[in-house]
């Protein structure tokens, strides 16, 4: 499990002794530990860095505690900054209300107990990191509905013109064909016309059954997974031309709750698709294993591998079928990797389950 993220914890004290002091006793946190000597060299810190909790001294020259808490708060990035004063002289409960009203949401006595200075600032540093997760997680969400609603209009396109430039005129020659056999004499040329007719009618019936099953195979519902896979690998060959290969485990693969079966679907048929359109690879191997009490899922390539700032998720570059690939991987408590296969393109997904 990956170590969190550490956050800023700025301490500001004149006396460099206080200073090292505080370092000393939040060192154990993990936390990076940032010191500043006056109430101006906070200011610019902060200006600078995202800073998660101010260990501040209230009395200082030029430009005391409860003053630098005032600035802190008037600006819109620091609203929720946490602040904790320190202080060995202003202890009365006027000075703490002063330090309330300010803005700070805790207020300790010298001499410093260091169990207790750890705790307040872990409290807070923690409090800071599950906000900025939570800020990311939202950001990730706008992104991935905004992806989704593109695809789909995408997709309505796609399905439209394949409806209109196939299907559509398939069916409106054969309907030009059946009404031409009202003016035509000869039982020879109408029994032509009607064969021709009833061609492209098959062809058109063929179509509506291709586009179907891709918005939802009936083998995955009627017989299970194993067999979905290997049409929906069969028919992806014949259309593109890339060789495909599939290994299921075990052979007599069982069958999973609707949803899980489903979700394994879209992942392999969504990598799939990214192969087809970005990869120009010649093959293609997908292996779906089912073994301890999960599902591994691989999808390989032969092409010419990805951007590595893809693969990584970073700078909103990753396209909207590896956001929903590891969308219904996280949705059903897995994991998510693509990685650079050398050569191709590596998707591998673990997702824990049962059988039905």
């Amino acid at each position: 499990m990956s170590r969190p993220e550490k956050v800023n914890i700025l301490m500001v004290d004149d006396q460099p002794s206080k200073l090292l002091t505080y370092e000393v006793m939040l060192a154990d946190l993990g936390e990076n530990l940032i010191k500043a000597h006056s109430g101006k060299d906070a200011l610019e810190i902060l200006l600078k860095t995202d800073v998660a909790v101010v260990l501040m001294d209230v009395s200082m020259p030029e430009l005391d505690g409860f003053e630098l808490a005032e600035i802190i708060r008037q600006h819109p990035r620091f609203q929720r900054t946490a602040i904790i004063f320190v202080s060995a002289i202003h202890l009365t409960d006027g000075d703490r209300l002063k330090g309330y009203q300010r803005g700070a949401v805790d207020y300790i006595s010298v001499p410093v107990i260091p169990e207790v200075l750890r705790a307040k600032v872990s409290v807070f540093a923690e409090l800071h990191r599950k906000s900025k997760q939570t800020e990311a997680l939202n950001a990730e969400l706008r992104y991935l509905s905004n992806r989704l609603i593109a695809a789909q209009d995408q997709e309505r396109r796609r399905i439209a013109r394949d409806l209109h430039d196939g299907l559509g005129q398939e069916l409106a020659a054969a309907k030009m064909m059946i009404d031409g056999l009202l003016t035509q004499e000869t039982v020879a040329v109408k029994n032509e016309t009607a064969m021709q007719a009833s061609l492209l009618i098959d062809g058109a019936i063929q179509q509506i059954r291709t586009l179907s099953h891709l918005l939802h195979p009936p083998l995955l519902d009627e017989v299970g997974l194993h067999s979905a896979l290997q049409w929906y690998l069969d028919g992806l060959t014949a259309r593109s031309q890339i060789q495909t290969f599939l290994n299921v485990q075990p052979s007599e693969f069982p069958r999973l709750g609707s949803e899980l079966e489903t979700a394994i679907f879209r992942i392999v048929q969504e990598a799939l698709t990214n192969v087809f359109r970005h990869s120009g690879a010649q093959k293609g191997w997908v292996s779906v294993i089912h073994k301890d009490g999960k599902v591994e899922i691989a999808v390989r390539d032969d092409g010419k591998g990805l951007d590595d700032k893809i693969g990584e998720m970073r700078n909103g570059r990753a396209g909207v079928g590896i956001v929903g690939m590891r969308g219904r991987a996280k949705e059903l408590g897995g994991e998510f990797r693509v990685v650079n296969a050398q050569p191709g393109t590596l998707v591998e997904v673990m997702i824990p389950c049962s059988p039905s």
